[in-house]
């Protein structure tokens, strides 16, 4: 399974796996894959900066990336304080009505109701984001890609990356949107199908993958959306994608601790677990903009009748921040808020990262010689 990303980025298969779990991440480059740590959840730039020095600590000197979430436009974007007076209370008043419906308790006394990862979607917090990791990648070397899950990042942060030898990333839903990456100074042009977890498009990945490869020409298409298997991989290069880029995959991962209370899988591993793949939902009440989200309680109650439609980005993080981390603090599996892609009912074990890397590759070599025995 080499192509030349492979070479590009000093890696054994062109796996680049997206995770806000810095456990997983690191798992994910010491098996030969890519890991690539979301940072959206980082509220401040120390906190980014300790996990970071931890990839460096326990990646065994492999490649690693970083994920922001950054519009290439910069928004204006007031104080939190601000922003909070912009949220009409009567959202307020049906978020605090549905986790009383729904039985979630506050958050623990001393619980932090600010610290809620709701920050990290703001600009200015994406760019602390960026310059964290370029001091990283100045100081260690090991941080090889930096990827925009909203589109191109701005003008002078691709070009910082670039002078400091970080290829960038960029997701794209559409052909217009990846001409556009490609004109920016994007590197590599994610290709995220419907079926995707998170934000995602309109398009299916089997239909997208081909016309975004033939849109940029030799620019290379990372593949993503609904990817779970070796079988799938081969699918993705054979449609002309060098890579694949996965995150759903990775979250019933055994190395996934975030949010755990204890042994044993996590809540949200157990709602994954028993999920099917037509367990997702395509919304927008997670950011915003459109996500697909496991199908579970909270989003049955936001498409109730007389539920409030979601807020823009980045007004409705901050009003479900603290819903988020009280639901991830409650042990109800019926009730979480989780971005996932339909691949999810893939997803039936709690399994070792190296394990899932190896079961991609004996597939994917399964699938390779089955398409070679069809040549004459």
């Amino acid at each position: 399974m080499k192509t030349p990303l492979c070479e590009k980025f000093g890696i054994d298969y062109p796996i680049f796996g997206f995770t806000p779990s810095a456990e997983v991440a690191a798992a994910i480059s010491r098996a030969g894959g890519l890991g690539v740590l979301g940072c959206v959840r980082f509220n401040e730039a120390e906190e980014l900066d300790e996990v970071l020095e931890w990839m460096h600590e326990n990646t065994d000197g492999k490649p690693f990336g970083v994920d922001v979430v950054m519009p290439a436009k910069i928004p204006t974007e007031g104080s939190k304080v601000d922003l909070d007076t912009m949220i009409p209370p009567e959202h307020r008043a049906f978020v605090e009505r549905t986790l009383d419906d729904l039985g979630v308790p506050p958050l623990p006394d001393g619980g932090d109701r600010v610290n809620t990862g709701v920050l990290g979607w703001l600009h200015s917090v994406a760019r602390s984001h960026v310059d964290i990791a370029m001091e990283h990648k100045r100081k260690y070397g090991q941080i090889k890609l930096i990827a925009n899950a909203l589109g191109s990042p701005p003008q002078d942060v691709i070009d910082l990356a670039h002078e400091n030898g970080v290829a960038v990333a960029a997701l794209a839903g559409a052909k217009e949107h990846a001409l556009h990456h490609v004109d920016a100074g994007v590197d590599i042009v994610i290709a995220q199908g419907y079926e995707g977890g998170g934000h995602t498009g309109e398009v299916t990945s089997m239909i997208l993958w081909p016309e975004l490869v033939d849109a940029v020409g030799d620019h290379p298409v990372l593949a993503a959306g609904g990817v779970g298997s070796g079988r799938q991989i081969a699918a993705a290069i054979a449609l002309g994608a060098q890579g694949v880029w996965m995150g759903t995959y990775w979250l019933t991962a055994a190395e996934y601790r975030l949010g755990a209370h204890g042994d044993g899988p996590t809540t949200v591993q157990q709602a994954l677990l028993a999920a099917t793949s037509r367990d997702t939902v395509r919304r927008r009440i997670y950011s915003g903009k459109p996500a697909r989200l496991l199908k579970t309680a909270w989003t049955d109650a936001w498409d109730a009748p007389g539920a409030p439609d979601a807020l823009p980005m980045p007004l409705q993080n901050l009003l479900v921040g603290e819903a988020h981390a009280r639901i991830s603090a409650s042990d109800d599996p019926k009730v979480v808020a989780m971005p996932a892609g339909q691949i999810v009912g893939r997803c039936n074990s709690i399994t070792p990262v190296q394990e899932l890397i190896d079961d991609l590759v004996a597939e994917y070599k399964v699938a390779v010689q089955r398409m070679n025995s069809t040549l004459e």
